[in-house]
């Protein structure tokens, strides 16, 4: 049997454009003499469709697009396997159709519909029966071929659909698939597709979307897998690719092909940084970002993350002094856009202060300078990016972390101001950790070496330093982990040999900053547990 693997990157709702990719990579696997294509999860409105489907015009004309992708499989030999949702007596599901003739020849309908992290299947979906007329679900014959079909979350359960089309005699495993990364999960997922493959003692051909959809970042790594496991095929991470697979399905063999390699987990989170804010980007229409640069390492790191997706021509950085500004940060903001080769420009928001300041100082006669002067700054600083944003239409970068984005160290309003959260997701020690691998990459200093080494600072006041307001990142980034990605409580984090008044003072700073989170700009997810869908704690919280 012979397999089209087409790991495509679609747009969440282009209907056209989704059955134009579609169509031509049918194409090319007609003219290399596939017996069938596999396309991703609900390629036909992009994954995931959201509240779309609940729209009953858009489900309607994606029946009508799905049928224009049969349309196009008259008069060929090969089968097309694409997903899409099926309105059926008022019922919606996640189903794939099994293409060929110029028809629908049949449909399978997912089973297993995921309900946590960032799935909500369940809101949408109907889950599809085990058996249609008295034949295993997703058992299909594509020529003299019995396959089993199946969606993404169905392949993950040993107990699933999978089992069942291996015991109704399935010899080849198609599992279509909108699986989004996080960092480590390319490794979970190859284990337990070779579990599968050798429970089912059949080759498992696994097809995954690739692309940025809003917060989320699909890697792709489609893979073939022969009946003992062993990976016979992947294809590369965070590309579009097709590849072409040869099956012996009778000795459950796969002939040698293409195998990308695995990245590094440093360099796999820097392509999906780049990746996501790439397609946020330009699925969106815009074509140039903006970004504060500070000197220091955060927004070093978005702006080199920026010129990779976009192009430094696309990137402008501005720098924005105060009377509190160093001219070593105004160094080495300037030493980043020459070394990354972007426009750089500096407009000082010292007028701007000093006009609040005067505008303010009768309603604060009497009271002494605090953190709503510092926050002014932050202020001023984010209403010069929209400025700018709303003249050119540049959407701006915001360059927080995850570990400023936890505790709550970021100025709502101010440089949490803009359209897209690139590090939101992303720990300090990780920011350092990207940063040091942009220079060895380039084997040159692309991010200043003083920018890594200098103490991370927001000069907001004199000689302020992150580490006066919070404990050092070394510390506090494990404690995050445990509390934010962990959840775990707080005694079992003082356990882990952290000091109790450090430990509740953080966990504190987390939970009342959750208003302040809310607020922010989507960014790119790339650990288990983001803050968003991932993490869905109320505001109004009474229980500490």
């Amino acid at each position: 049997m012979r397999v089209a693997l087409s790991q495509l990157n679609q747009r969440v709702g282009d209907l056209a454009g989704n059955v134009a990719r579609i169509v031509a990579d049918f194409e090319r696997a007609e003219a290399a003499g596939a017996d069938v294509v596999v396309f991703p999860e609900l390629a036909v409105v992009g994954y995931p469709p959201e509240d779309l489907v609940l729209k009953s015009q858009f489900v309607k004309d994606n029946m009508k697009a799905l049928a224009d992708v049969a349309v196009a499989t008259a008069g060929r030999t090969c089968r097309a396997l694409v997903g899409f949702v099926e309105a059926r007596e008022s019922r919606l599901y996640n189903a794939v159709a099994l293409c060929g003739n110029g028809e629908v020849l049949t449909i399978y309908r997912k089973q297993l519909l995921p309900n946590y992290s960032v799935f909500d299947e369940q809101r949408y979906f109907r889950p599809g029966p085990d058996a249609v007329n008295g034949i295993t679900a997703g058992v299909m014959m594509i020529g003299a071929t019995k396959v089993g079909v199946s969606i993404c979350e169905d392949i993950w359960s040993a107990d699933g659909p999978v089992r069942a089309q291996a015991r109704a005699n399935a010899t080849v495993m198609l599992n279509i698939n909108g699986s989004p990364y996080h960092d480590g999960k390319h490794v979970d997922r190859e284990e337990m597709l070779a579990t599968r493959a050798r429970e089912a003692h059949a080759p498992i051909v696994y097809v995954n979307q690739v692309g940025g959809q809003d917060e989320l970042v699909f890697e792709g790594s489609s893979v073939v897998l022969d009946a003992k496991g062993n990976v016979a095929c992947r294809l590369k991470s965070f590309e579009s690719d097709f590849e072409i697979v040869d099956i012996d399905t009778s000795a459950g063999t796969v002939a040698p092909a293409r195998i990308e390699p695995f990245a590094s987990d440093i360099d796999r989170m820097h392509t999906a940084l780049v990746v996501g804010t790439r397609d946020y980007i330009t699925k969106n229409g815009f074509t140039d970002v903006v970004i504060g640069l500070s000197g220091g390492i955060d927004s070093s790191i978005v702006a080199a993350i920026a010129v990779d997706a976009l192009g430094a021509e696309h990137v402008h950085g501005v720098a924005m002094p105060s009377r509190y500004s160093s001219q070593g940060s105004l160094d080495d903001a300037a030493a980043l856009a020459a070394n990354l080769g972007i426009d750089h420009r500096v407009i000082s928001i010292e007028p701007a202060f000093s006009a609040y300041l005067g505008m303010l100082e009768p309603s604060f006669e009497g009271r002494d300078p605090d953190l709503t002067e510092e926050n002014l700054q932050s202020r001023c600083r984010g209403t010069t990016l929209m400025a700018l944003s709303n003249k050119f239409g540049w959407m701006v970068l915001t360059t927080g972390n995850k570990s400023e984005m936890a505790v709550g160290y970021f100025t709502i309003y101010g440089d949490s101001a803009g359209g897209y959260a690139v590090i939101k997701d992303v720990f300090k020690l990780q920011v350092f950790a990207l940063s040091r691998r942009v220079n060895e990459r380039a084997r040159r200093e692309i991010i200043p070496v003083s920018v890594i080494e200098k103490p991370p600072s927001a000069e907001l006041r004199p000689d302020q330093r992150d580490d006066q307001s919070l404990p050092p990142y070394e510390d506090l980034d494990p404690l995050l982990e445990m509390y934010v990605d962990g959840d775990k409580t707080i005694p079992e984090i003082i356990a882990a040999g952290f000091p109790e008044d450090v430990v509740r003072r953080i966990c504190r700073l987390v939970d009342i900053n959750e208003y302040k989170r809310r607020q922010c700009a989507p960014g790119v997810r790339v650990s288990e547990k983001a803050f968003g869908k991932d993490r869905r704690v109320p505001i109004t919280n009474g229980y500490r």
